[in-house]
């Protein structure tokens, strides 16, 4: 009996948690094939460059992470022709492809036309990523991500359809209406039906925390690509143990864990600095009882200041064992 190949790993896009800093921290342990950008709004105009650099440093860099993983940029909004200008924007300024977004349920994102909403106007979203696609050269990818609907799945063959003919190269489905937000269960059989409805590869998402999920996932959607969002964040050697490479332990993730302190204190306010690590922490302690440690001892501070007292006492890696 074959071996079946190893699958694809994507880095999933989550606004307000895993930004560039936290790309460059989870792409330097490895196993990730792809990162995917956190995304960029576009509503009535072509943003100035200084805004995708901002959203997207990695641009300065060949649209890489510092680990070397290919960035893809992300955008949202709702009318075509800004939208392709704007891709052709990013094009210019080198990014290795074109991500749409037709799945963040967010209701602020809803109610001004933009993510998931936009799945009950499957004409529309055709002319989005038709619009995109002639604007960007061939060599550029373009790629989408959606859930399964609105409020149900009875539009998700249309919206999938519509993507596929308007030139997507690839789909990301998250498993989940805009209904569902991020409840569980994903609903990964119902993955097999798009992927059986179009003639461009497809990529499982959504509630994929462990190596007994991904096979799961793999199995039920026939997909052979996985792309990981919190299941990444809580265990950084997600990826790698779904490969059957051997996986980081919390001591090799403190360095890590240092060095993204160090990036948001460089980017990121005084006073969110604190906030974003504990938020990262926060799905950390799913997987290693050591970040429950951590998270408890700043718990009680926003002061950059004290956290690095607590954590990093005289600048070394803590034991929080």
């Amino acid at each position: 009996m074959t071996t079946p190949p190893a699958p694809r790993l994507l880095l999933a896009p989550m606004e307000g948690l895993l930004d560039a800093d936290l790309r460059d921290t989870l792409t330097a342990v490895g196993g990730v094939e792809r990162c995917v950008s956190e995304f960029i709004r576009v509503t009535d105009q072509l943003l100035p460059a200084r805004v995708f650099l901002r959203q997207m440093p990695e641009l300065r860099h060949g649209s890489r992470t510092p680990s070397g993983t290919p960035v893809r940029a992300q955008l949202l909004g709702s009318e075509p022709s800004v939208l392709a200008d704007n891709a052709a924007r990013l094009a210019e300024l080198g990014a290795e492809g074109i991500d749409l977004n037709f799945g963040c349920p967010a209701p602020t994102v809803n109610r001004h036309r933009g993510g998931a909403v936009l799945l009950d106007e499957p004409e529309l979203v055709q002319r989005i990523v038709s619009a995109v696609r002639r604007a960007v050269p061939a060599a550029v990818p373009v790629s989408a991500k959606m859930r399964l609907g609105v409020r149900d799945s009875s539009r998700m063959l249309d919206a999938a359809r519509a993507m596929a003919d308007g030139g997507a190269g690839e789909l990301v489905v998250h498993a989940r209406t805009k209904l569902d937000g991020y409840r569980p269960p994903a609903h990964w059989p119902l993955i097999a039906e798009v992927r059986q409805a179009v003639a461009i590869p497809v990529v499982a998402n959504g509630e994929v925390w462990s190596v007994d999920d991904a096979r799961r996932c793999l199995a039920e959607s026939g997909c052979s690509a996985l792309m990981l969002g919190r299941g990444m964040v809580a265990q950084p050697g997600l990826a790698r143990a779904i490969l059957g490479q051997r996986t980081p332990d919390w001591e090799t993730l403190l360095p890590l864990m240092q060095g993204f302190w160090e990036r948001i204190g460089r980017r990121v306010a005084a006073r969110h600095r604190a906030g974003r690590l504990k938020q990262w922490l926060n799905l950390l302690r799913r997987a290693h009882p050591e970040a429950e440690v951590a998270f408890q001892r700043i718990r009680g501070t926003q002061d950059p200041a004290q956290v690095t007292a607590l954590l990093w006492p005289q600048g070394t890696s803590p034991s929080l064992s």
